[in-house]
């Protein structure tokens, strides 16, 4: 989905969207049945947990300097490929609600995207993204995340 802004080869170095700590397990990925059953098939030890028609990580509390990997990562990159989780197709864009509102907001993490013009990201939406966003999040409420502190907010939903 972001091929044209973000390229395979970026994302391959870094993967630091599949790594998470104790104060961002909050943003692992929502998963279908279908990508949970792929999963397992590979790592019998996954185990989900029902949230909002979709499905997360069962993950245990984490220690202060531990880390929880996904475990569709390999040393190949994500095992799922095209079959990826909606949120990890379009992330660094993260779509929150805030106020009672909808907005897409950029995850700082991401140097590759951080590191553009605003205008950029933005126009990048404009052009079809966050409608798709958007018509995702109607049928998968799932994926909306509470406002967290820090992320830029690009673009609020538009109300008719």
């Amino acid at each position: 989905m972001l091929k044209k802004i973000l390229s395979s080869e970026s994302c391959a170095a870094c993967r630091l969207c599949c790594v998470f700590d104790r104060y961002d397990v909050w943003e692992t990925p929502v998963f279908t049945e279908q990508i949970c059953d792929k999963i397992r098939a590979a790592r019998p030890d996954t185990e989900f947990i029902s949230k909002d028609g979709g499905f997360i990580f069962r993950i245990r509390e984490l220690d202060e300097n531990e880390l929880f990997t996904c475990p569709a990562l390999t040393e190949n990159g994500c095992m799922l490929g095209d079959d990826k989780p909606f949120d990890c197709r379009i992330w660094p864009y993260r779509i929150m609600e805030i106020g009672g509102r909808r907005a897409i907001t950029i995850a700082s993490i991401c140097t590759e995207m951080f590191s553009r013009p605003l205008s950029e990201l933005v126009n990048f939406l404009r052009g079809g993204l966050a409608d798709e966003i958007f018509a995702y999040a109607d049928n998968h409420p799932a994926i909306i995340k509470p406002y967290c502190d820090g992320y830029p907010i690009l673009l609020f939903e538009k109300h008719e």
